[in-house]
């Protein structure tokens, strides 16, 4: 009877978890694709294309977006000699430059398709070249990111402190201050936390004696023994070192991009910007911000939050919409050629070693 059972059971569980995975893959992949498609037809819809098309072609002074451009392949460098020293934290063996590198610009070609993909491809690809667990090599990730979030704060705080004047008419013209005093003040948020605070904690009590839930605490050990070793590595200050090395290089693209562009250019000549480092600093950490809603390479989000900044400053829509296309759109072509270039690499990488895969 219990065979029966189980053989009447078993077809019918495999449909629902193909339909629930095809239906987890389609929120993780349509979704963001139609924020990015969506936001950008209605970006078009309130702008006249052919005047930013105009714009684009007889105002833009390309030579600054090569050098941005450049800055963009620096950072992805560093960024990979700086997951390196993590990877090294756990024990993983040096990595060549040049594979530190891969790492990363395949990476960000790949988060050009689908979001945060690139991020699984990264780790993938170290865990099997290196024959590294891979939940271990997620967790130094996930320190990575944690560590960037980090510095996105204290950038917010730093451009309230140096743009005051322009940060509180922000404030106090969309009601943020009150909104947060609001949801501070509510119970029921409070309520809701410690709810589902309370919800997370029983299930796992009652779950800790099946093996499933062992499976899942090693899991989480693993990460979290690849994300912890940012408080005891080997190398730390050269890690912070190379930290505000590619958060220099990512303010510097906004801002050499400032003197490609005449009506960006002026933000630079107005008295008290510093010349323009602060305008800059507004609309990069704008844009920084943007990361947080889930988009093709920040298509969409990010073009809306860098306009907005600009529109702080008096820059009407057209002009920080050729600002704003010009920048990602350039970007996302030197993205495009460190992917080929990637996967170049790794070929070839494969057929001289079979240590190798991705």
């Amino acid at each position: 009877m219990d065979q029966e059972q189980t053989s009447h059971t078993a077809p019918d569980a495999t449909p629902r978890r193909r339909l629930s995975s095809m239906a987890g893959k389609a929120l993780r992949y349509i979704v963001p694709a139609c924020v990015s498609i969506g936001l950008i037809i209605w970006l078009f819809h309130k702008v006249d294309i052919h005047e930013v098309v105009h714009i684009i072609r007889h105002g833009c002074d390309f030579r600054w977006i090569a050098m941005m451009m450049t800055l963009t392949m620096l950072s992805h460098i560093i960024r990979g000699i700086r997951w390196g020293i993590q990877l090294r934290g756990v024990g993983i063996p040096r990595i060549p430059v040049v594979a530190e590198s891969v790492s990363i610009f395949g990476a960000y070609a790949l988060n050009l398709l689908f979001p945060y993909l690139g991020e699984a491809w990264r780790c993938v690809y170290i865990s099997r070249r290196e024959k590294a667990p891979l939940s271990t090599v997620v967790g130094t990730d996930l320190g990575d990111r944690a560590s960037d979030a980090i510095v996105v704060v204290a950038l917010f705080v730093l451009t309230i402190i140096l743009a005051h004047p322009i940060m509180d008419r922000f404030f106090i013209h969309y009601g943020v201050d009150r909104d947060i005093r609001h949801w501070v003040e509510d119970p029921r948020i409070w309520l809701g936390i410690g709810l589902a605070g309370g919800i997370i904690w029983t299930t796992l009590y009652f779950s800790k004696g099946h093996r499933y839930f062992q499976s899942f605490k090693e899991n989480v050990m693993k990460i979290w023994n690849g994300f912890k070793v940012l408080f005891h590595m080997e190398g730390i200050g050269m890690y912070v070192l190379l930290t505000l090395g590619i958060w220099t290089c990512y303010y510097l693209e906004t801002y050499c991009c400032f003197y490609a562009f005449p009506f960006t250019r002026q933000l630079i000549e107005q008295p008290g910007s510093a010349y323009g480092l602060i305008p800059g600093l507004v609309v990069f950490v704008f844009g920084s911000f943007s990361i947080a809603v889930p988009s093709n390479g920040g298509l969409g989000p990010w073009n809306l939050a860098v306009m907005f900044a600009l529109s702080l400053y008096g820059i009407p829509e057209t002009e920080g919409t050729a600002y704003s296309i010009t920048v990602w759109g350039c970007q996302a072509l030197m993205l495009v050629a460190l992917g080929i270039f990637s996967a170049i690499y790794i070929m070839s990488e494969r057929r001289k070693s079979p240590k190798t895969a991705t």
